[in-house]
C-alpha cells in the first residue's frame, strides 16, 4: 500500500509539474543574400558580386513567468550560427557563432532580432599572402547582427515563414591592424519550426500590474576596464590599454537609468603612435612629447533586461594633449550583474564609426 502511494504521489508530481511547463522552443533556418555597404574608401577594392549565406538559430521562448519578460513584451532567447560567402576570394569565408534576443511588436508579427558573438575567417589579412585583405587583420573577430523580419510561426501544422532585412557586421576592434571592417546589408527569408505541440499561455499577472513607478536614489560606480589594441598602422604593435571610470546614475524606471560620469585613458598604443609620428611625418609637428593619456567626461544611458543591461555612453575629452581621431568618443556594450553591487562588463569603444578597442570591465555599483 505504502508503494502504492508513492507511485501516485510520483505520477502527481510529474502532471503538477508538466502542467507548470514555462518554456517553448523553436528552430529558424534562414538564407540571406545582399551587398557589402561602402561605409569606408579603403575597402572598395573588396566590394564584389553579392554575398550570400544562411542563418541557423534555435531560440526559446517566453511567456511572463518573470516580470521583465512581461515588461519586454515576452522576448525570446537564444543561439544562433551564421555563414557566410562573401564572393571574394580576398575576403574569405565567415563562420559566426552568437547569442541572440528576439524582440517583438505590432501583435509580434514584427521581429527584431540582435546578436552578439565571434565569427573566424578563413582568409584574414597577410602581409605577404594576402595584404589586400585590410578588412580584417585577424582570423577571430567580433560580430554583430541585426534582423527586422516580418514572421508567423504555425502557418502549417508547426512549420512558419518569415522574410526582412538583415545586417551583419564584422570587426576585430583594432586589436589588430588593419581594421577597415565590413557590414553587409541583405535580404533574408526563412522557415520556422515549432518544437512543441503545445505552448504555454502568456502570463499577464505582473507583480505591480505594469503600473508602479520603480524608484531608487542616486548610486556611484566605479569601474576598470582593459584589453589590448594597435593603431591603424600595420605591425606598430599590440599594447595594453588601461580605463579607469566613476559614474553616477539614477533609475528612472525598472527598466531605464541615466549616467554621468568620467573616464580616464592610459592607452599605450597611442604612446607608440605619437612616437612614430614624431619620427615619420615632421610635417605633422608632433614633437614626440606629447601626453598618451586621455580625460573624458560622458552621458549615458542603461537599459536593464533582467540581471543582463545594455549600456551606451556618449563622451567628451576634456584633457587631449593629442589628436587622435575627434574629442567625441562613444561606447556601447553589455553589462552582467552578480548580485546587486558587482557587475561584468563587455563594451565596444569607438569614435564614430572608427573603433579603438574592445574593453573587457569589472565594476561596483554601490
Amino acid at each position: 500500500m505504502k508503494f502504492y502511494y508513492s507511485c501516485l504521489f510520483c505520477f502527481c508530481c510529474v502532471i503538477g509539474f508538466s502542467q507548470e511547463k514555462k518554456n517553448a522552443s523553436y528552430f529558424d533556418l534562414n538564407y540571406f543574400t545582399g551587398n557589402i555597404a561602402n561605409h569606408n574608401n579603403d575597402i572598395l577594392h573588396l566590394i564584389q558580386g553579392h554575398p550570400e549565406g544562411v542563418i541557423v538559430g534555435w531560440n526559446t521562448k517566453t511567456f511572463g513567468f518573470e516580470d521583465w519578460e512581461q515588461r519586454y513584451n515576452y522576448p525570446d532567447l537564444g543561439v544562433s550560427f551564421l555563414f557566410q560567402d562573401t564572393k571574394n576570394e580576398v575576403l574569405g569565408d565567415n563562420y559566426g557563432l552568437y547569442a541572440h534576443c528576439n524582440f517583438y511588436f505590432f501583435k509580434r508579427n514584427l521581429m527584431f532580432r540582435i546578436g552578439q558573438g565571434l565569427a573566424i575567417t578563413t582568409n584574414p589579412y597577410d602581409k605577404r599572402d594576402n595584404f589586400r585583405n585590410n578588412a580584417y587583420g585577424t582570423a577571430l573577430m567580433s560580430s554583430t547582427y541585426l534582423m527586422l523580419n516580418y514572421k508567423r510561426e504555425r502557418i502549417f501544422d508547426k512549420f512558419g515563414l518569415q522574410t526582412g532585412l538583415s545586417l551583419i557586421h564584422y570587426s576585430n576592434a583594432n586589436v589588430k591592424a588593419p581594421n577597415s571592417s565590413t557590414n553587409s546589408i541583405t535580404f533574408n527569408l526563412g522557415v520556422i519550426y515549432s518544437l512543441d505541440e503545445s505552448e504555454p499561455e502568456y502570463q499577464t499577472n505582473i507583480k505591480d500590474g505594469g503600473k508602479v513607478k520603480f524608484t531608487e536614489p542616486v548610486k556611484y560606480n566605479l569601474a576598470f576596464r582593459t584589453g589590448i589594441n594597435e593603431s591603424d598602422v600595420v605591425g606598430s604593435g599590440q599594447f595594453p590599454f588601461y580605463v579607469f571610470s566613476a559614474y553616477a546614475d539614477k533609475r528612472l524606471s525598472h527598466k531605464s537609468a541615466i549616467q554621468l560620469g568620467a573616464d580616464m585613458f592610459f592607452s599605450k598604443f597611442l604612446e607608440e603612435l605619437i612616437h612614430y609620428k614624431s619620427v615619420s611625418f615632421p610635417e605633422e609637428n608632433v614633437s614626440g612629447d606629447e601626453d598618451y593619456k586621455r580625460v573624458g567626461v560622458f552621458v549615458g544611458h542603461e537599459l536593464f533586461i533582467s540581471r543582463t543591461s545594455l549600456v551606451t555612453q556618449l563622451g567628451y575629452y576634456v584633457y587631449y594633449p593629442f589628436d587622435f581621431e575627434g574629442r567625441t568618443y562613444m561606447r556601447i556594450g553589455l553589462k552582467r550583474y552578480f548580485g546587486k553591487k558587482v557587475f561584468g562588463a563587455l563594451t565596444l569603444k569607438s569614435h564614430g564609426a572608427k573603433a579603438e578597442a574592445v574593453e573587457f570591465g569589472i565594476g561596483m555599483r554601490l
